[in-house]
């Protein structure tokens, strides 16, 4: 496998060359932006909470999904050698289904954290005990372990035809499965099956949090309580909302009847735009984060002032 490559398709519209610088400032936002989630929230001890420490690993996830991804995708469009080899397309298609299967159970957890927060003020710090937020984080990550080998190692070892030309910007299931020259119907409905328990586990859990969240909000009788306790979730609904809408899409149907461009379009706003609004949508409505990350600022310019002063006598 390791001596053949795919030929990555040279006619993207969604990603003409134009857009790459783009692209590149939205790669380099995305790297800043988690960078410092996961620095404030390791360096600050107000930020050691479980809504904190999830959303850690939520930016970790970001970061090691855009590393796996777009660095090489902007590298394919940029060169001559639209070429990527068996071995690093499978690689990378491992890693796209790890990160994203972590990310749908952390967003899972994230709600279920909000719930026992809002329905069980006085005994959160007992129900989301450090041991468990570490339990539910670890198993978030190695949730997507078994499909990550399994189906990219199935994949590759079907029989391709053509010239492998990959139509994408990235190797992606649905792309490298419209090149296999066998029967695919029992991988497509194993991966549908193992995709649907991925999505439907982590938002079934959302979906019940959340009811509950609303019904211990209703219940509490001034506007403005209804309205702070509303608030400390909106962010994480922005963010499930976009995720699902997107990841849904492609990876529920493989093989679906949406257009090529289409298709682009769509992996391009999960696999480039999430990953960068994430921080934003978090931090930028975060009175904590936002003071923290202040409070990190001033030190360390009021550290740079004292070197100098040292200096300078």
């Amino acid at each position: 496998m390791g001596g053949q490559s795919f030929h990555v398709c040279k006619d993207h519209k969604p990603l003409g060359p134009e857009r790459l610088p783009v692209i590149s400032v939205m790669f380099l936002a995305t790297m800043i932006g988690n960078s410092l989630i996961v620095g404030i929230t390791a360096i600050d001890s107000a930020l050691h909470t479980p809504m904190y420490y999830f959303l850690k690993n939520l930016a970790l996830t970001e970061i090691c999904y855009s590393l796996s991804i777009v660095p090489k995708m902007l590298l394919i469009l940029m060169g001559e050698r639209k070429i990527i080899s068996f071995t690093a397309c499978a690689l990378q298609l491992s890693c796209a289904i790890l990160f994203v299967t972590c990310e749908c159970f952390l967003l899972g957890v994230m709600a279920y954290d909000r719930q026992v927060a809002i329905c069980h003020p006085l005994h959160y710090g007992t129900m989301m005990n450090r041991d468990l937020c570490f339990k539910m984080a670890v198993g978030s990550w190695l949730s997507g372990i078994p499909v990550a080998l399994v189906f990219p190692i199935w994949l590759f070892t079907l029989p391709f035809c053509g010239r492998n030309r990959v139509d994408h910007f990235f190797c992606d299931v649905s792309p490298v499965l419209n090149l296999v020259c066998a029967d695919t119907a029992l991988f497509e409905l194993l991966i549908f099956m193992a995709t649907v328990m991925i999505v439907m586990i982590p938002f079934s859990l959302i979906i019940i949090s959340y009811l509950l969240i609303i019904h211990a909000v209703l219940q509490i009788p001034s506007a403005v309580g209804q309205r702070q306790a509303f608030s400390t979730c909106a962010a994480h609904l922005v963010v499930v909302t976009f995720f699902y809408s997107t990841t849904g899409i492609i990876h529920l149907r493989p093989k679906s009847s949406l257009s090529s461009n289409m298709k682009k379009m769509v992996s391009l706003s999960y696999t480039v735009v999430t990953p960068m609004i994430n921080p934003f949508i978090y931090s930028l409505r975060n009175q904590k984060v936002k003071q923290s990350l202040r409070e990190c600022i001033n030190k360390r310019l009021l550290r740079k002032q004292m070197i100098f002063s040292l200096y300078s006598s």
